[in-house]
């Protein structure tokens, strides 16, 4: 017998303790009969200010990343959905794909992450020039860009928000994201992307498509659809852009 509301899907998420934004933005994007089921990553909330700091988040994040799962395990998931987004861009695309092999294997179900969930998006549009902006650093910038690269995109240009400290990028205002997007956007790129998951845009994004005229992939809407059309969830959720409504 099916679970009694996740009769359609079980999904467990797995993301930083530090992470207040993809709870509540999965839950927002999750069609009826489907379920989402975290488990948190515990990581210390350090200062970020530097390149050096912010790879100490991510060492931080890569050793706790297996016991949160298992703990996950433990609700017989039927799909996991990656929470975060740094670490699945590190080292090139080749990287990320031994990196979600990795947590495929510990997991022991498929995996969706928010790297190539916005490839497949990008795809969506045949997207070839891109921008991007992130709440990271310039050391994490560098592995997106390599990232995207490899997955065969150019990207024109791309912007940190340098936020300093995990909690902090939730309080990223929306009025400091469309000030960036104005300096991604131009006539030389085609599609427009926000990676970090503790950055909530999937509504600006969504508002942003109307305005510039082209798609602005949030990560969070980017990855929960990855996941809800690997599994063959094809609902369409109106209010969080052209991904979700008409894909």
């Amino acid at each position: 017998m099916a679970d009694h509301l996740g009769y359609r899907q079980k999904f467990g998420v797995l993301g930083p303790s530090t992470n207040t934004i993809v709870q509540p933005d999965f839950d927002d994007l999750r069609p009826v009969g489907v379920t989402n089921h975290y488990s948190r990553i515990a990581i210390p909330n350090d200062p970020v200010n530097d390149n050096e700091s912010f790879l100490k988040l991510v060492d931080n994040i890569n050793k706790a990343t297996l016991e949160a799962i298992d703990v996950l395990r433990t609700c017989e998931m039927d799909y996991m959905i990656m929470g975060m987004s740094a670490a699945t861009f590190w080292n090139g695309r080749k990287g990320a794909e031994g990196y979600i092999k990795m947590m495929e294997e510990r997991a022991q179900v498929k995996v969706s992450c928010g790297s190539f969930g916005t490839e497949a998006a990008l795809n969506i549009y045949k997207a070839k020039r891109i921008a991007f902006l992130s709440p990271y650093f310039e050391v994490a910038n560098k592995e997106v860009r390599r990232f995207y690269s490899d997955c065969g995109f150019t990207v024109v240009r791309d912007i940190c928000l340098e936020r300093p400290s995990p909690v902090q990028i939730a309080h990223t205002t929306d009025e400091m994201c469309r000030q960036t997007l104005r300096k991604l956007d131009g006539d030389d790129v085609d599609a427009i992307v926000q990676v970090g998951t503790n950055l909530s845009m999937i509504r600006l994004a969504a508002a942003a498509e109307l305005f510039l005229g082209k798609p602005v992939i949030a990560i969070n809407t980017a990855t929960y659809w990855h996941a809800l059309r690997a599994q063959g969830i094809n609902d369409k959720v109106a209010g969080f852009g052209n991904l979700l409504e008409c894909h």
